[in-house]
């Protein structure tokens, strides 16, 4: 479905988007990566890098590591880099700010000492106006002082059981924008599903008062009971896992949401395209006819699956669009291309929505989209870069962006689960990339299931360096940790010849006496 709000003064401004990357919330230093995507466009791509080529890019060494401790769990914080500085986040609930060189400590946010209950930080924190923004798996968003660390405001964004902050933010002006999703739709059959309602949310930087939300679903209504007499609500979910892009330009924002929850009503499994200034729709694109899952959909026996009342007809699909969008022009007109875990990457008309092209990537595997379009893509101003999940095996593909035409594509290497630190563990290890594509000139960077981190050439996908990240480090904490499949939720960050990753993914549990590490990598 797609509904057109889009003024004529509108349609002529956007025609004149300029691909040039720019830094999001603005300042800082040229080289640096200060959000998720890198810049506002979404392009995951730092023009700025010119120590890491592909001359140079061999040389790389890890240069230093931080251990997290073993009970705390797996790390998903892509972290942020401006100046000398690495931001990220861990998942025993603490947001640290470390010399990007060294690792040496500057500051480190506790987020136990705001609300109750255990808490992570799974997005990737935003860096502008002299703050760190960010959110935590209890649905609370925060602003922290950039070179403190203090806490200048936190808003709870969601009173809802299991709502989550996994979409990292993005700041544009004195605003700064994130989505809202929730977990309760894997929460088991004895709870009352589901009454969450997916959300984007505008904030004033300074204050944190909100400026306006969107909600991905109508109101969810008391709508009948499941199978064992508890209340079913409907419509539910549509949350937005991802990190919006933004075009200054036009003040358009771009997300993509997930499937529903119940029910079957709303903007689920859809690119929503938003006036940046009072969140009102200038135009939505729903991508899948109809997507309502459940944990129940993907268990085995007939108790549980009655309580997936699409899986007979084939609309179970858990088909999310959790990969954030790129913005870019070719071939003369302005264009959004986001992937999807179907494993098909769409490109639209950025002004009306329509599709200019679509290529199926990857098959979908039985129960759910984990062959597909995870996280997020990369955009050279030449190329667009996309990477397979699980797709037997994971692909890196290089697409024109004009036309979907494929340039070159590189499986996962065919001895990923056979060498290294996975060759130890043939049942657990998978061909496959779990983290969003990142690039710099000449260069794309993709993690993978098999524990390595590689750089693959960008003008034919040729490996030119690959380290395996299932081995002890030794953290400059103190603690010794080890990596596992390198992390999803985000994917590597290249900044001023240094290039950082978080290893360690709960989908892809590798055994280990130790915890899961953030590592630093410069020549």
């Amino acid at each position: 479905m797609m509904r057109r709000t889009l003024s004529a003064a509108l349609c002529l401004a956007i025609l004149t988007l300029n691909p040039a990357p720019a830094q999001a919330g603005g300042g800082g230093h040229r080289g640096d990566w200060t959000s998720w995507q890198g810049d506002t466009f979404g392009t995951r791509h730092n023009a700025a890098e010119r120590r890491l080529t592909q001359a140079t890019v061999a040389g790389l060494k890890l240069k230093w590591a931080f251990a997290y401790p073993r009970q705390a769990g797996t790390p998903r914080s892509q972290p942020a880099v401006v100046g000398d500085t690495v931001y990220f986040g861990s998942p025993d609930g603490h947001l640290h700010a470390r010399d990007a060189a060294t690792g040496a400590a500057k500051w480190d946010f506790d987020l136990s000492t705001v609300g109750q209950g255990r808490a992570q930080v799974q997005d990737g924190p935003a860096v502008a106006r002299g703050k760190v923004f960010f959110g935590d798996t209890r649905g609370t968003f925060y602003a922290v002082d950039q070179r403190s660390g203090e806490l200048v405001w936190t808003r709870k964004l969601d009173e809802t059981i299991s709502a989550v902050v996994t979409s990292s933010p993005i700041v544009h002006g004195d605003r700064v924008y994130v989505g809202v999703s929730a977990g309760e739709n894997i929460l088991g059959k004895d709870h009352e599903c589901c009454t969450f309602r997916g959300h984007l949310d505008a904030m004033d930087t300074e204050t944190g008062r909100q400026v306006w939300r969107f909600f991905t679903t109508p109101e969810p209504k008391e709508d009948g009971a499941w199978p064992n007499g508890r209340k079913r609500y409907a419509p539910s979910g549509a949350g937005v896992w991802s990190s919006p892009s933004i075009d200054p330009y036009t003040r358009t924002l771009f997300v993509g949401t997930g499937q529903n929850y119940t029910g079957s009503a709303g903007h689920y499994d859809s690119v929503l395209a938003l006036n940046l200034d009072t969140g009102r729709p200038r135009w939505t694109r729903r991508m899948t006819d109809v997507d309502t899952w459940r944990l129940e959909c993907s268990l085995p026996t007939p108790e549980d699956r009655a309580y997936c009342p699409n899986l007979p007809d084939g609309t179970a699909l858990d088909f999310d669009l959790g990969a954030s969008p790129n913005l870019f022009r070719a071939g003369g007109r302005s264009m959004v291309g986001i992937g999807q875990k179907s494993g098909v990457f769409h490109v639209l008309d950025a002004r009306t929505g329509k599709i200019v092209w679509q290529r199926q990537l990857s098959e979908p595997m039985p129960g759910g989209g984990l062959s597909g379009i995870q996280w997020g893509t990369s955009y050279d101003g030449e190329k667009l870069y996309v990477a397979t999940y699980m797709a037997r095996p994971g692909t890196l593909f290089a697409l024109d962006p004009a036309t979907g035409h494929l340039i070159w594509e590189t499986p996962n290497p065919a001895d990923g689960c056979t060498t290294g630190g996975a060759a130890e563990h043939p049942g657990i290890c998978r061909l496959g990339h779990t983290p969003a594509v990142s690039s710099t000139p000449g260069v794309v960077w993709e993690g993978s299931m098999d524990g390595k981190m590689r750089a693959y050439s960008a003008e034919d996908g040729s490996v030119l360096w690959a380290y395996d990240t299932i081995h002890d480090v030794q953290g400059v904490n103190g603690l010794t940790g080890r990596g596992g499949a390198v992390s999803g939720g985000g994917g590597a960050v290249i900044s001023h010849g240094m290039v950082f990753i978080q290893s360690g993914y709960f989908f892809t549990p590798y055994p280990s006496p130790h915890g899961s590490v953030f590592l630093a990598f410069g020549l």
